[in-house]
């Protein structure tokens, strides 16, 4: 055998696309997109594309917060969460100068601020939690949905009801010690701002390197494509750089159309508060829900939800990804353990996200991008919480903390 052979590329076989769910994915993108047009605005529809180009990206590079988290607790290996820091950064350099401007050609920017508090801590924890348990992010959950996962699709069901739950408690915990949203931006100045979060990103990148080199000895590196030529580009996976580059161009496209960055779980609370008020649960009558933005919401169609269209954009994203990579495998079969860990993933998910302001998506992603301090206080409690979700998860019968 020469060297030749030896040191030639192994690539992964060529997949066939799946046919009828590429079909059934790709029409139902297509009459979406026509019908919110229609029905709403192009504004909406180009939200909605945006959705499904997020679904694609996160898919083909399997980009999720909960998996990377925990490579870095348990295998001491963080690739996935300087992409991370790299993607939130690339944001940031637009989206704090976009908000601090406040208006771009007669559309409102606002960032994604929030309170900084009790609720968030306390939220936050619970979310990273969960996301362990649950098996996804907000983000990770949608995706993993749109490629046919069964056992994603309950973690989702359980999501939107801890969704729901949360805003009927909300304002309880909106009463409790907490300062008002800080926005970077017009404390410090876009300046000083954008030099704080682009170091602080930075600062964590570096410490994960540090530790994955004292444990390892070097750092892992972007392996390679799996498929030869261009096919990877439609067939995946991505590189996580690549990737996490193009959410953060993602991100910044959603804030210049819909006025606000991306964000992921206020569509499934307002989703689980129809679905209770379609079978006669006062959701009306709720405080949360009694709220203008809140009560307007509840009043309209859920097309005209610009987080809840771009949801569903994003799992048929994920849909057709799958399937044209010839990766999308529906498993109904889910054993005992981990569909409890589904369940009480889900319900401290979306109970967290609500309670904190969101997920890993719209308080960590979108809120550090765009200078909220509580997006920082979001990612140092949920990383907390995900160390006591990685070591229960072995009592669900999922990998985690090998117990001696």
């Amino acid at each position: 055998m020469s060297d030749a052979t030896l040191s030639a590329p192994k690539f992964l076989p060529a997949a066939t696309a799946d046919r009828m769910p590429l079909i059934v994915a790709g029409l139902a993108l297509l009459f979406g997109f026509v019908l919110i047009t229609l029905l709403v605005d192009l504004r909406q529809g180009g939200l909605f594309l945006i959705g499904g180009a997020l679904g694609a990206t996160l898919f083909h590079g399997s980009f999720g917060f909960t998996g990377g988290w925990r490579r870095m607790v348990v295998e001491r290996r963080g690739r996935p969460m300087r992409a991370q820091m790299l993607m939130i950064g690339v944001a940031a350099l637009a989206m704090i100068p976009l908000v601090a401007a406040g208006n771009v050609g007669g559309q409102a920017m606002v960032g994604a601020l929030a309170p900084v508090g009790l609720s968030v801590l306390l939220g936050a924890a619970m979310f990273g939690l969960g996301m362990q348990l649950g098996g996804g992010c907000g983000s990770g959950t949608l995706f993993t949905v749109g490629g046919g996962s069964a056992r994603m699709l309950v973690t989702l069901m359980f999501f939107i009801i801890g969704a729901l739950v949360g805003t009927a408690h909300l304002p309880f915990w909106l009463a409790q010690p907490s300062l008002p949203a800080i926005s970077l931006g017009a404390e410090l100045g876009v300046g000083l701002a954008l030099a704080a979060t682009i170091a602080a990103l930075a600062l964590v990148a570096l410490v994960t390197a540090l530790i994955e080199k004292r444990a390892h000895g070097d750092l892992e590196t972007e392996p390679a494509p799996a498929r030869p030529g261009w096919s990877w580009i439609w067939r995946g996976p991505w590189p996580l750089v690549g990737a996490g580059l193009l959410l953060a161009v993602l991100n910044i496209a959603t804030l210049l159309l819909a006025g606000h960055p991306w964000s992921i779980t206020y569509g499934f609370g307002l989703w689980g508060a129809k679905i209770a008020q379609g079978v006669g649960v006062d959701v009306a009558s709720w405080e949360f829900w009694t709220w203008p933005a809140q009560a307007q919401a509840l009043q309209s169609s859920v097309l005209a939800d610009t987080v809840s269209v771009m949801d569903f954009g994003l799992v048929l994203g994920a849909a057709v990804a799958a399937a044209i990579a010839g990766k999308f495998a529906p498993k109904a079969k889910i054993p005992l353990g981990s569909l409890i860990a589904a369940i009480v993933g889900g319900l401290l998910m979306g109970y967290g996200a609500r309670l904190s302001f969101g997920c890993n998506i719209g308080a960590l992603f979108s809120g550090i991008a765009t200078g909220s301090l509580h997006g920082w206080l979001w990612f140092a409690a949920a990383f907390v919480g995900s160390f006591g979700g990685i070591w229960l998860r072995p009592a669900f019968g999922l990998d985690g903390f090998v117990r001696k």
